[in-house]
């Protein structure tokens, strides 16, 4: 009996091992600083990539042939077993790859960048495959928001006691300091399949899909709107109902604090056509095809390029060409990885250049709004699939923007009365967006195959409240960085 719990136990150990999960980071050498965007593979076409403090996570059951090649452009490839990364205590140095610039300049002239452009154009059909593929994907939101300043007031309630409303602002100016005060963060994460029929029409199936959010910590400006009109009403009188009038939107909407205050309306899932809306027009936006946001950054018209560097990324000679805009219409600066062997672009990075910005409303005299798109940048990295073409491993994209709303509300009582209560607020801020999507894997598909796939109108997520390590455990993601992991804990 006791030999039969032995091995019981010593198998259970094994599997144990054999489905290990593995969190390691990349650092330099010689700096000691992360390593961002490092290529992890776990297969000749499978793996993860480290994210923007260095670490990464993989499963040893994903591992083929029991190793893993690390790559990054800069640096010297390393191939490591699963012993390896524990003898190193999880942290893996990278030594820098030394540039050979007798390979690069055949002559005494540094490489012609607008030779080097032109080729890259040249070759982009024969490097990229858009059509008829299906991606594993992880996708990540992350959502931030900034207020500057935040301000309530009831104005006018001839019908209410002067010192309720003394209460009434009281409160709602302890509100506006918990808000300000608040770190404003919500993530939400899917795992799924994204078919690609063109660069305009794509499917999306989730596999699951989790929401890391505090609805007591909701502060989009509906939100805040709703808190401070419900936080009016316990002065005012709780009993009645009340219709709601916003500014010159002719916004009108019921409200009682009895069958409002402290319902989520919320349900837990995902409208899946809004979810492959966006990692479809992630993924559009990194294609270089027609009119494209990339195939204008390589366009000569519209942008002046300037030879760098040269460098290296997974042992391939890469050129580093940075890019500004020429004329107006351009609105980006950055960089662009190219490799020497074939003229593709394996990594671009991008941002607003100057003080240049996307959209923009000012209506801050006529309707209280003004709006300023004045964050856009990101990353593109690419990696070979089994075609020898060129797919998307990872887009990063931020978007972030400053906004300022005044907002005039009036609650009329719903009676013969028709009492009014004026609440006038000021909300002023900045929000930020980061979205990521992790290509673990690429496939071919035909027409057919695309056609068949039928796409779901929602799916559920599990909603946390607190940043749990065994959610996503053993599956290929994105490595969450310490803000994520210190969500609902406290700190």
């Amino acid at each position: 009996m006791k030999k039969l719990v032995l091995l019981v136990a010593f198998l259970l150990a094994g599997f144990c091992i054999h489905s290990q999960n593995i969190t390691a980071k990349l650092i330099d050498r010689k700096t000691k600083t992360p390593i961002p965007y490092a290529t992890i593979k776990t297969g000749k076409f499978s793996g993860v990539i480290s994210n923007e403090e260095g670490y990464f996570s993989i499963n040893s059951e994903d591992i083929q042939n029991n190793t893993v090649m690390i790559s990054c452009l800069g640096y010297q490839n390393k191939t490591l077993s699963i012993a390896d990364i524990e003898s190193l205590n999880f942290i893996i140095p990278l030594e820098t790859a030394i540039n050979q610039l007798s390979e690069v300049y055949i002559s005494n002239k540094r490489p012609n960048v607008d030779s080097i452009i032109a080729r890259v154009n040249a070759k982009l059909s024969e490097n990229y495959d858009i059509s008829l593929n299906k991606y594993d994907i992880f996708y990540r939101s992350t959502d931030y928001v900034n207020f500057k300043n935040l301000d309530f007031d009831i104005e006018k309630a001839l019908h209410v006691k002067s010192k309720n409303i003394k209460k009434a602002n009281k409160s709602l100016d302890s509100l506006s300091k918990h808000i300000i005060a608040s770190h404003i963060i919500h993530f939400s994460d899917f795992k799924g399949e994204l078919f690609s029929l063109d660069k305009d029409s794509s499917k999306l199936f989730v596999n699951k899909a989790t929401k890391l959010f505090d609805h007591k910590n909701d502060f989009s400006i509906e939100a805040v709107q709703e808190k401070a009109q419900t936080m009016a009403l316990k002065y005012i009188d709780t009993m009645k109902t009340y219709k709601v009038k916003s500014g010159w939107f002719k916004v009108e909407d019921s409200l009682s604090l009895r069958n409002q205050d402290f319902k989520d309306k919320m349900k837990n899932e995902y409208n899946v056509s809004d979810l492959k809306n966006t990692t479809g027009s992630l993924l559009r936006k990194s294609m270089f095809v027609g009119d494209s946001f990339l195939k204008n950054i390589l366009n000569p018209k519209l942008y002046d390029h300037t030879f760098e560097d040269v460098g290296y990324n997974n042992g391939e000679l890469t050129y580093i060409v940075s890019y500004k805009p020429r004329r107006g219409k351009a609105k980006f600066t950055g960089k662009l990885f190219i490799s020497d062997e074939n003229y593709a672009v394996t990594k671009v990075d991008y941002k607003y250049y100057g003080s240049r910005h996307g959209k923009k409303v000012n209506l801050k005299l006529v309707l209280g709004v003004k709006f300023i798109e004045n964050v856009s940048e990101g990353t593109y990295i690419y990696e070979k699939n089994s075609e020898n073409k060129y797919q998307p491993k990872y887009i990063k994209r931020i978007k972030g923007a400053y906004f300022y709303v005044s907002r005039g509300l009036k609650l009329i009582e719903n009676s013969r009365e028709k009492n009014k209560v004026s609440l006038e607020f000021n909300i002023e801020g900045d929000n930020r967006n980061k979205e990521e999507i992790l290509f673990t894997d690429v496939k071919n598909i035909t027409l057919e195959d695309f056609t068949l796939i039928k796409q779901e109108k929602v799916v559920p997520y599990t909603l946390l409240k607190a940043f749990k390590t065994s959610t996503w455990q053993n599956e290929q993601t994105l490595e969450p960085l310490q803000e994520m992991k210190r969500f609902g804990s406290g700190e």
